[in-house]
């Protein structure tokens, strides 16, 4: 996920700016981005080893030991795949940056990486949009929750999703591009100098369309919950729902406020930074900044099965089986056991 690559050294000095095709002397800004070397291979290693463990044994569960899914477990399998699918396409970035900026893999490659990415974030924020407005109906509005929260039509709404972020970011295939600085291929994450200004109106409207729209649904559920859960519940099993309710707010605003709203904020500043040709010395502190945060963009791959662990009771099941189940286990265990509940084993 690299921006559009701007030279790295010092201070401005007058020299051939990266999109000047024929020659015009331009003054560039040169900063020292030594520590990206670093920080992006390692963070987007440890995003990959620990979001392919964490996320391809939950799309196991799903597949195999969660039927029939309700709602909310369709939404919880399709926010898994497309975390799935993203850290899958890690390992071309981690060379990238390792290699220094330098991308053999070819243009059509890099285009689709970078889509990837921006598929996998935008997916990702729309299915918590999804989990958030299915709970606040079940909490607000039981009745509309029996009509909107049949399967048939989450898995409706699943595909809606993925078909309408693809359709929005089909314009980043055309901008993403690759381009040669000496003997290095840069893979650009934005676009070409010259269309820059093109790519931050485009870039805008995606964001305000895909991330500031769902976000403030989000908030406006949560408050509308929390003002729900904040009268008493008789009763065990609403006591039961409210706690899950309770789970589901913490870990979602988790993830977008680690995740996704430093990104968003950061990447918006470098834009307009850029856009409006700020001095040098600003544009080297959000170019650090917006670099540092881009690692936590990729993190909700990772923070995303906490939901699944904390407010899925069957998937806690499912997945202690899996871990803890030895063979022969049940001509082992006493009759004592066999009469008692699946948390109350010895795998707790």
């Amino acid at each position: 996920m690299a921006s559009s690559e701007p030279p790295a050294l010092g201070s401005p000095s007058p020299s051939l700016g990266p999109g000047s095709g024929s020659g015009d002397m331009e003054v560039a800004c040169w900063f020292d981005e030594e520590f990206k070397f670093i920080l992006l291979p390692v963070s987007y290693a440890v995003v990959f080893v620990v979001g392919l463990s964490l996320n391809i044994p939950t799309l196991f569960l799903f597949l195999f030991r969660l039927h029939p899914w309700d709602a909310t477990a369709t939404y919880m399998f399709h926010l898994a795949l497309s975390d799935t699918l993203y850290v899958l396409s890690l390992p071309t970035l981690i060379y990238y940056y390792a290699a220094r900026n330098d991308w053999p893999f070819g243009t059509g490659l890099c285009k689709f990486v970078r889509f990837l990415f921006y598929w996998n974030l935008y997916s990702s924020v729309l299915f918590l949009t999804c989990i958030s407005v299915h709970r606040y109906l079940g909490i607000c509005h039981p009745l509309r929750a029996l009509r909107w929260g049949r399967r048939h039509v989450a898995n409706l709404i699943c595909l809606a999703v993925w078909l309408i972020v693809a359709a929005c970011l089909v314009p980043n295939l055309f901008f993403v591009t690759t381009s040669t600085r000496g003997d290095t291929t840069l893979c650009h994450d934005t676009t070409k100098p010259e269309d820059f200004d093109h790519y931050v109106h485009f870039s805008s409207a995606v964001m305000a369309l895909l991330f500031g729209l769902p976000f403030l649904v989000t908030l406006v559920c949560y408050g509308l919950m929390a003002r729900r859960l904040w009268r008493p519940l008789p009763g065990a099993a609403q006591s039961s729902s409210r706690l899950r309710s309770l789970r589901t707010i913490a870990v979602v605003l988790t993830v977008f406020a680690i995740c996704f709203v430093p990104f968003h904020i950061t990447r918006t500043i470098y834009y307009l930074a850029r856009l409006l040709e700020a001095n040098c010395y600003t544009l080297g502190i959000v170019n650090i900044t917006y670099k540092v945060t881009r690692p936590l963009a990729s993190a909700n791959s990772c923070l995303d099965p906490v939901l699944y662990l904390l407010t899925g009771d069957k998937y806690r099941r499912q997945l202690r089986q899996l871990c803890c189940k030895r063979p022969n286990q049940a001509r082992t265990v006493s009759s004592l056991v066999l009469v008692s509940r699946p948390e109350e084993s010895s795998c707790r």
